[in-house]
């Protein structure tokens, strides 16, 4: 241990409290240990320090800092160096706010583009997401703060969060859930992970040993601390014996008193505790010592925040090469985003930026023959005559149209899955109307994630915005100018319709768990191996230029061949490697990205490009062995543009491990042939090795502490269900406005349990208990209890030994 001789003069009660927070955004003290409480602050698109009362939802003000674009939109940069960037300038600022650890990156895998979090991630490719995540967490802490990579593991869906199981075969679980961790843990060397709400497989992440101590601890070597998501622990003595390091926020001396009767009792080991203070005290302890005083300079933050979103900027469609626009163009701009932008999420990652660029003060300085700008458009999905007759008689006159669309606030947020794929329809009818008076039509799209586009037909150019930061005005402009040639490509695949996907059947969850039948076939993996056609497939973009490959070699550590820019502009290319075994033995993917470059070419310039390829180049995991394993053959190694525009190929004969086949005999004829649509229960348990738990809440039984508060709809108390129907109708009011009330979403899905970590200690488990004991129709005592319980909470005294 590095801090033996500090903990040896600890007392059980001080060692149990320090792992417990103190509250919303700090760890506990100890002066006479001298043990400092370090501030942690939410990311990942930007600082996010409440200057006011502590939430985790973003809802009360936070101190200025400069928002990055989204982690949606740096993944299409496909560029490692911006990723870097972005930390680098977070980390900057929370160095400068006195912020010890920034709570990003999050590297979930988009396994549905529902997942209402989507824009807080990166792609739904492990090893896309894993290496500008690395990127990432090496330009936080290149400031001496602590990046908090989350949410480990298998936390796909934002309905019932904290309290589904998440259940999938091993394989799934590392090749796709756990290869983006692995990366980032081993290549981005995070000093703080964060457990997930969810369960995986039955067990809570947060209390997992496989995932913490076995595969985090143990393969992968990890050293630095683990912390819970915000009252995203279940069980604090379990946590801490799994390899939970913090339990966050502050919620009272439950936990450590648990803990210490546990040591006590012989139920837990004083040096499990010991191991779990020696990783907090590390984190502390380092960070808090590399503290100093640190000026920021908000004009450079906002000029790298303006470079990675022109980089994120993805040309979709440009029939005609209508793009670039030319300065003299007479244009109409309309879209209620050209007045009030839209630029970040909804959530705990929410910025209070710097400054905010927008398209109606920045317009002159790209396009002077702008007829008028016109909104078109409400925010909230409600017909405007009036308004659409503006943006009509506007279009009109116009030679082009520039029409901003995209999803408004209430689609995307913490807590709220989509529940389908479409724009808004009142600016779909807009486009339908404006196509008829003016052909000329230029989309641009602002959204942190995927949507159907049946009227791609009615655009002569689409350019994808996404979630671009304060600077993502600006750097549109530049892109529609001609100023910056788009250089983006697709993080993640955009279907033709959302019955499409193979995870369609199946997500969100079904009350009490979140079956991934799909497998490892998640995202490109599945729409390439069932043949399916796509809107814009994985890694897709257009640029201002061409480019050509040639000259091919191979070998099983690199890839190496020529790119010239073909073109008069210059500009950029993300070159992308697939592998592929045709005719494996073991159903796979029909190809999959293991290494890519995003390479920068002037005119004319050609350069050679070497992509290495690592140890992941060739693997899967064999879950009969337990191992990795390399399925012999004669792989094939693709370049290309896309996962769909392969440029170049060859063969490469590799060398296997000969393990058995892990499915031999179990007749998984669905995954060997991609037929994912309807997945038989009996098959999805052949997958699982062991039979499908339980989907539905018992509704005979009476509540339990880790029961949300939505399922007191079918509680024994009358007052209960009457109390859950008001918190629906509020919750549906909400997003039907528009604008989801985050509080209301978050109590909804809070477990019971929740209700004694999220209150600051205001109310102990007991009381949480007590409250349950309401709910299940014993009123009279459950409250007598609470009363009791509130007048009569144990507390830690640390200046005593135990």
């Amino acid at each position: 241990m590095k801090h033996a001789e500090l903990i040896r003069q600890m007392t059980l009660t001080e060692k149990c409290a320090l792992l417990a927070g103190h509250d919303v955004w700090h760890t506990r003290d100890n002066e006479k240990r001298g043990i400092p409480a370090i501030t942690l602050s939410d990311g990942p698109s930007g600082l996010r320090k409440q200057a006011e009362a502590g939430d985790h939802l973003g809802l009360n003000a936070s101190t200025k800092a400069t928002c990055m674009p989204s982690s949606s939109a740096i993944a299409n940069s496909w560029n490692v160096d911006m990723a870097e960037k972005a930390g680098q300038v977070i980390g900057r600022e929370a160095l400068a706010q006195d912020v010890q650890v920034l709570l990003g990156p999050g590297i979930n895998i988009k396994r549905s583009p529902l997942c209402g979090r989507n824009f807080e991630y990166y792609a739904e490719d492990p090893y896309l997401a894993g290496k500008l995540a690395a990127a990432y967490i090496r330009g936080v802490q290149a400031n001496g703060v602590s990046a908090c990579v989350k949410h480990f593991a298998v936390n796909s869906q934002e309905d019932h969060r904290m309290a589904s199981d998440s259940v999938l075969d091993e394989r799934t679980l590392r090749e796709i859930y756990l290869t983006n961790f692995e990366i980032a843990v081993k290549e981005g060397k995070p000093k703080c992970v964060m457990t997930s709400y969810n369960l995986v497989n039955g067990v809570y992440a947060n209390e997992h040993p496989h995932l913490l101590k076995e595969i985090l601890r143990g393969e992968w070597g990890y050293d630095g601390a683990v912390i819970t998501d915000w009252g995203g622990d279940n069980d604090f003595v379990e946590g801490v014996r799994a390899g939970c390091d913090l339990e966050m926020p502050g919620c009272g001396d439950d936990g450590p008193i648990a803990l210490m009767h546990a040591v006590q009792e012989g139920k837990i080991t004083e040096e499990t505790v010991n191991q779990r203070v020696d990783e907090l005290l590390t984190l502390i302890l380092d960070t808090y010592g590399s503290r100093r005083q640190a000026t920021v300079d908000e004009e450079e933050h906002h000029r790298i925040a303006a470079a990675v979103a022109e980089e994120s900027i993805i040309l979709m469609k440009n029939e005609g090469s209508v793009l670039p626009l030319a300065h003299s163009a007479k244009i109409a701009v309309i879209g209620d985003f050209v007045l009030t932008p839209r630029f970040q999420g909804a959530g705990s990652s929410m910025v209070n930026a710097t400054r905010e660029d927008r398209a109606l003060d920045l317009l002159p300085d790209y396009f002077p023959n702008v007829l008028g700008i016109a909104p078109g458009f409400q925010r909230l999905d409600q017909p405007d005559e009036a308004l659409a007759q503006q943006a009509e008689k506007l279009a009109k006159e116009a030679e082009y149209v520039v029409l901003y669309l995209g999803l408004t606030e209430g689609y995307e947020a913490e807590g709220l899955d989509r529940t389908h794929l479409r724009l808004p329809k009142n600016q779909l009818d807009l486009l339908e109307r404006l196509y008829k008076v003016n052909r000329n039509i230029i989309a641009v799209i602002t959204s942190g994630s995927v949507i159907e586009m049946p009227w791609l037909h009615h655009c002569k150019a689409v350019v994808w915005a996404g979630l671009g930061g304060q600077a993502a005005a600006g750097a549109v402009l530049r892109v529609l100018s001609g100023v910056v040639n788009p250089s983006g490509k697709t993080s993640e695949t955009f279907p033709l319709s959302l019955e499409q996907a193979a995870v369609s059947r199946y997500y969100p969850g079904q009350e009490t768990t979140s079956e991934y039948r799909e497998g490892v076939y998640v995202g490109y993996r599945y729409y390439q191996t069932a043949e399916a056609l796509v809107q814009f497939p994985f890694g897709y973009g257009l640029s201002y230029t061409g480019f050509r490959y040639e000259d091919l070699k191979v070998t099983d550590q690199e890839v190496r061949f020529t790119l010239t820019n073909t073109g008069e502009r210059a500009g950029a290319e993300v070159a992308q490697v697939y592998v592929a075994l045709p005719g494996a033995k073991i159903f796979r993917p029909k190809q999959e990205l293991k290494g890519f470059a995003k390479v920068y070419l002037e005119a004319g310039e050609t350069k050679e490009v070497t992509i290495p390829l690592d140890d992941k180049a060739f693997r899967y995991w064999n879950t009969e062995t337990n191992a990795w394993e390399i399925e012999g053959g004669r792989y094939e190694i693709r370049v290309g543009a896309s996962c769909e525009d392969i440029r170049l190929k060859t063969s490469l004969t590799v060398q296997g491990t000969d393990a058995p086949n892990p499915y031999a005999g179990k007749k998984l004829t669905c995954y060997e042939k991609c037929e994912l649509q309807d997945v038989p229960d009996d098959r999805f348990a052949a997958l699982l090795g062991h039979d499908i738990p339980p989907h539905l809440w018992q509704r005979n039984e009476p509540l339990k502490m880790n029961d949300a508060v939505l399922q007191m709809a079918y509680a024994k108390n009358p007052l209960a269900r009457a109390l859950c129907r008001k918190l629906k109708r509020m919750r549906e009011k909400s997003i039907a406005a528009g604008k989801p009330d985050l509080n209301l979403l978050f109590i909804y899905n809070i477990p019971f349990r929740g209700i004694g970590k999220m209150m600051n200690g205001m109310v102990s488990m007991k009381m949480a208990e007590d409250l349950l004991m309401m709910a299940n129709g014993h009123g009279f005592r459950g409250l007598g209890r609470l009363i009791h319980h509130f007048l009569h909470r144990e507390k830690l005294d640390t200046r005593e030994g135990v």
